[in-house]
């Protein structure tokens, strides 16, 4: 076993991030948490066989996205819009509610891989390197989804009005 104090600081700084990332595709708390305690209890088995320390973090990410791909296979549990993400309380003079509802309705229609590769790096703070490994991808994959969904918000933020 490699250095198990640095593979359980890195699982402890990721949690909430996990939490957060499978709750975006399960939609339930107690649903996502499970998931989450499912992939450390993974995580910890790969250890036993010698995981490298610095791949926990991309690691964990995967088994993650695996189990809540599995979980809505087997539920049929439908996923979370981003409206439900907690989102940092901004004051009113920075977003108000028709912004926020127009840029949600700009990333609606986005493809869904762009989507996730946008919200794996914006919201959860993956890097490219992650996202491509949690969903199985080569990294310039990753980098092109995340520009093209960007350069599509980019020009319909600009070009269309709110209504």
């Amino acid at each position: 076993m490699r250095d198990r104090k640095t593979i359980d600081k890195m699982v402890e700084v990721s949690l909430d991030d996990l939490v957060r990332f499978a709750y975006y595709h399960v939609g339930n708390r107690t649903d996502a948490e499970d998931i989450v305690y499912e992939a450390i209890l993974r995580l910890l088995e790969k250890v036993a066989r010698d995981l490298v320390p610095d791949k926990v973090r991309g690691y964990l990410f995967r088994i993650v996205y695996n189990l809540c791909r599995d979980h809505f296979r087997h539920r049929n549990a439908p996923s979370v819009s981003f409206e439900a993400i907690n989102l940092p309380n901004l004051p009113d003079d920075v977003l108000d509610n028709e912004e926020v509802d127009r840029v949600n309705g700009l990333l609606d229609g986005l493809l869904s891989r762009e989507l996730e590769v946008i919200r794996m790096n914006v919201i959860d703070g993956l890097s490219f390197v992650e996202i491509s490994q949690i969903l199985s991808i080569p990294q310039s994959t990753a980098k092109s989804r995340f520009n093209s969904g960007m350069e599509k918000l980019r020009k319909q933020y600009f070009t269309k009005k709110p209504l």
